[in-house]
C-alpha cells in the first residue's frame, strides 16, 4: 500500500493575513479578557487562600477551554487526512472541504483560546482581590509604583525621583496608565487587569505568527498555548518581562529568515527588538546576542555572503530608533554631563543563577517536550528554522554561564531569568518534533502497517494525550502561583483593606496620611517626600526624596550620596542641625531639591529623649552583594525637635508621623 505524508503548510496565512491576524487576534484578546475581568470584579466569592471555590472554577474553565480547542483541532486534522485518502486513491487534490461554520468556529475558539486561558488559571483566582499576584511584596511595590506614576503623566518620568527620566524602560507601565485613565482607576489597581490583558494579547498574537511560520493552525495553537502555560508558572509575576520571552522563540525563528533575505521577516525583527527594548531590556539583550550569533555563522558557515550582515545592520538601526523613544532622554542626561552612578540592578545572584538549568531531565510534562525539543533541534540542525532555534538556544546558556563569570567584576547578567528563555525555546521546539513524528515519523517508523483509518486514530490519540498533558499543567497553574495568590489577598491594597477580610496592616492608614498632606496645599505630583514606608509611593503619586533599594533606583538619582545626605541629616539633627534653621538649611542646601515631607515613625506625645535610638526612626537599605539576600537595612532617627511647629505641620496618624512642610511661612 503506497503511504503518502500529509501537507504541513495546509494553513499558510498571507503577509496581509498574518498582520490582520495579528491585530484582530490581540485586540479581540484584550477586549475577551477586559470583559472577563469587569464581570469578575462585580462577583462576591471567597478568596482563593480561605475556600477552593475559585481554584473549583478555574479547573472546569480550563477544562472546556481545552476540550473545545482540542476537539475542533481533531475535526481539522482529520479534514487534512480526508484529503490524503483521496490523493491514495486517485492521485487528484480535490482540496480541503470544511463547512464554514466550523471553519469561524475553529478559529474563533483557536484565536481567543489563550486569553481564555488566562481567565481560567489567573483571572478567576485573583477575581476576589484588587491586588496583582504577589501582592505587594518586595518587587511588586516597585512595578506598582512604577504604574502608579504613568498613571499620572504621559510623559517620560522617573517612579520616583522628581524632575528626571526614567531608567527602567516605561512602554508597558506607559501603556498600563492610559488603561487605567480609561477604565478611571488608580494606577495600583490597574496592575492586575493590565497583566490579564497583557498575557492575552501576548499569546493570542503568537498563533497568528506561527500559524505564517509553521503553516499548521494547530501547531500554533499547541506552541501558543503551551507558551502561555509555561510563562504563567515561570514568570506571571513580571508581566512586562514575560510577555518579551513569549516572543523569543518565534523571534530565534523569524531571525533565520531575515538573514536568508526576507525584508518581511526583517521588519518583523526591527519590530520585536525595537518595541522589546521598550517593555524589557534584558530579554532584549538576550535576543539581540543570539540574532547576531546567527548573523555571524549564517555570514561565515552556510551562506558565505554578506547579505545576512545588511540585514543584521538594518534590524540593530532599525530596533534602536524604536527603543530610543523610551531611552533618549536617559541616555541624553548620561552622556551629556548629568551626575550619575553605576546601576545596582544586577547586583543580584540567587540559587538558580549559580546552576545551569537542564529542563530536558525533570521529569514532569514539560521537561518530557523539552527532552522532544532537544533531540529535534539535534537531528534537524540542517533545517534553517532549526538551526536558528538551536544556535539562539547556545546563546542563551552562553548568557547564564557568561553572568557565573561575571560575579568575579562584581556583578552579573541576571543569568537566573534566562531560565524562562530556555525552557521556552526547548518547549516551543518540542511541540514542532511531535507535530514533525504524526506527519512523518509514524508512517517513516512502521510503512507497512497503518493504514489511512490507523493513522486517524494515531492523530486523534496523540492529540489527546497532548491536551490531557496540557489539562495536567495548567490546571496547576494556581497551585504553583498559590504562594502569590495568597499575598495578593493577605496585602492590605491602596484603599486600606485586606481582600480576605482579615485586619489590614498599617497600610490602612495611607489614605489618611495623603489627605493630611493633600489638606496643607502639598500636590502630590509636585511634592517630595522622605519615607521608608514604600507601599505608600506605590499607592499615592507622591515623589520620593530616596528610592527604597539602590537596585531599583535610577542611576541618575545618586542613590549613594542621597543615603549619606539623610545619615547626616538624622545624626546632624542632635548635633550641629539641632537647630530648626539650620536643618532646614540642610534640606535645602543639597544637588537635590528636599523633602516636604517626612513619614517616620514615632510618637508625638513622647519627649525626644537621649541618643540616636530616641525620636523619629526610618530605614535606609544599602547594596550588600554578593551576599544573598543582597540588601541590608539600618535604622535612622530624627530629632523632634527640628520640625519646628511654624516651619512644620506634625501630626500623629497610627503608628506613624506625618511632618507637612508649611507653605510660605511667615
Amino acid at each position: 500500500m503506497p503511504t503518502t505524508t500529509e501537507d504541513y503548510t495546509t494553513d499558510q496565512l498571507s503577509r496581509r493575513g498574518t498582520l490582520t491576524g495579528i491585530a484582530v487576534a490581540g485586540f479581540a484578546g484584550a477586549v475577551v479578557t477586559l470583559a472577563a475581568w469587569l464581570i469578575l470584579r462585580m462577583t462576591s466569592w471567597p478568596a482563593f487562600n480561605t475556600s477552593n471555590m475559585t481554584f473549583a472554577l478555574s479547573t472546569a474553565v480550563t477544562v472546556a477551554t481545552l476540550v473545545s480547542v482540542g476537539a475542533l483541532t481533531i475535526a481539522w486534522l482529520l479534514d487534512e487526512q480526508k484529503v490524503t485518502r483521496r490523493q491514495e486513491a486517485d492521485g487528484a487534490q480535490p482540496g480541503i472541504r470544511r463547512p464554514r461554520w466550523r471553519v469561524v468556529l475553529t478559529y474563533v475558539v483557536a484565536y481567543l483560546s489563550p486569553a481564555a486561558l488566562v481567565i481560567s488559571t489567573t483571572a478567576i483566582p485573583l477575581s476576589a482581590t484588587r491586588l496583582y499576584l504577589d501582592g505587594m511584596q518586595v518587587d511588586q511595590r516597585f512595578r506598582t509604583q512604577f504604574l502608579t506614576r504613568m498613571t499620572e503623566t504621559w510623559a517620560n518620568q522617573d517612579m520616583n525621583y522628581i524632575d528626571l527620566p526614567s531608567y527602567y524602560p516605561l512602554g508597558w507601565f506607559w501603556g498600563g496608565g492610559r488603561l487605567a485613565n480609561l477604565l478611571g482607576i488608580p494606577g495600583w489597581e490597574v496592575y492586575q487587569p493590565w497583566s490579564l490583558i497583557s498575557f492575552a494579547v501576548a499569546g493570542c498574537i503568537l498563533i497568528p505568527v506561527w500559524q505564517r511560520l509553521t503553516g499548521s493552525l494547530p501547531v500554533a495553537v499547541a506552541i501558543a498555548l503551551v507558551t502561555l502555560c509555561v510563562t504563567l508558572v515561570m514568570g506571571p509575576e513580571e508581566p512586562y518581562g514575560a510577555i518579551v520571552a513569549m516572543g523569543a522563540p518565534a523571534a530565534t525563528v523569524i531571525v533565520g529568515r531575515a538573514l536568508l533575505g526576507s525584508w518581511f521577516a526583517t521588519a518583523a525583527m526591527v519590530l520585536f527588538l525595537g518595541v522589546s527594548a521598550t517593555f524589557y531590556t534584558l530579554y532584549t539583550g538576550v535576543v539581540a546576542l543570539s540574532v547576531v550569533a546567527t548573523a555571524a555563522l549564517f555570514a561565515a558557515l552556510f551562506f558565505r555572503s554578506w547579505k545576512p550582515l545588511a540585514h543584521l545592520v538594518v534590524i540593530g538601526v532599525g530596533s534602536i530608533l524604536i527603543a530610543l523613544i523610551t531611552w533618549g532622554p536617559y541616555l541624553w542626561l548620561t552622556v551629556s554631563g548629568h551626575p550619575t552612578e553605576g546601576s545596582a540592578a544586577p547586583h543580584y545572584l540567587p540559587l538558580d543563577g549559580a546552576q545551569i538549568p537542564v529542563p530536558f531531565l525533570s521529569l514532569s510534562v514539560v521537561g518530557l517536550l523539552c527532552l522532544f525539543g532537544l533531540i529535534w533541534l539535534v537531528v534537524q540542525a540542517t533545517d534553517l528554522d532549526a538551526r536558528s532555534m538551536g544556535i539562539a538556544l547556545v546563546a542563551f546558556y552562553l548568557w547564564a554561564v557568561g553572568s557565573m563569570v561575571f560575579t568575579l567584576a562584581g556583578t552579573t547578567l541576571l543569568g537566573f531569568r534566562i531560565d524562562v528563555l530556555i525552557v521556552l525555546q526547548l518547549a516551543t521546539a518540542g511541540v514542532l518534533a511531535l507535530a514533525q513524528l504524526r506527519l512523518v515519523g509514524v508512517e517513516t517508523l512502521y510503512p507497512d502497517s497503518l493504514n489511512a483509518r490507523a493513522r486517524r486514530y494515531v492523530t486523534v490519540v496523540m492529540v489527546l494525550i497532548l491536551c490531557g498533558g496540557g489539562l495536567l499543567y495548567a490546571q496547576q497553574i494556581p497551585v504553583e502561583n498559590q504562594r502569590a495568590i495568597d499575598h495578593a489577598y493577605s496585602d492590605t491594597d491602596g484603599y486600606g483593606e485586606r481582600a480576605d477580610r482579615f485586619t489590614p496592616d498599617s497600610s490602612s492608614y495611607y489614605p489618611e496620611i495623603d489627605a493630611e498632606i493633600r489638606s496643607h496645599g502639598h500636590d502630590p505630583l509636585d511634592t517630595v517626600l522622605f519615607t521608608d514606608e514604600i507601599n505608600f509611593l506605590s499607592f499615592h503619586p507622591y515623589f520620593g526624596f530616596q528610592a527604597f533599594t539602590s537596585h531599583y533606583a535610577n542611576p541618575l538619582g545618586q542613590f549613594k550620596a542621597r543615603n549619606e545626605t539623610l545619615n547626616d541629616w538624622a545624626a546632624g539633627s542632635w548635633e550641629e542641625l539641632s537647630d530648626p534653621e539650620d536643618f532646614d538649611d540642610a534640606l535645602k542646601g543639597t544637588p537635590w531639591r528636599g523633602p516636604d515631607v517626612f513619614i517616620l515613625r514615632g510618637t508625638l506625645d513622647e519627649p525626644a529623649g537621649d541618643g540616636l535610638d530616641a525620636g523619629w526612626k526610618s530605614h535606609l537599605a544599602e547594596d550588600i552583594y554578593p551576599n544573598n539576600p543582597n540588601v541590608r537595612y539600618h535604622g535612622i532617627h530624627f530629632n523632634p525637635e527640628v520640625f519646628r511647629a511654624d516651619m512644620w505641620h506634625t501630626s500623629q496618624i497610627g503608628p506613624f508621623v506625618v511632618a507637612t512642610r508649611v507653605k510660605n511661612p511667615a
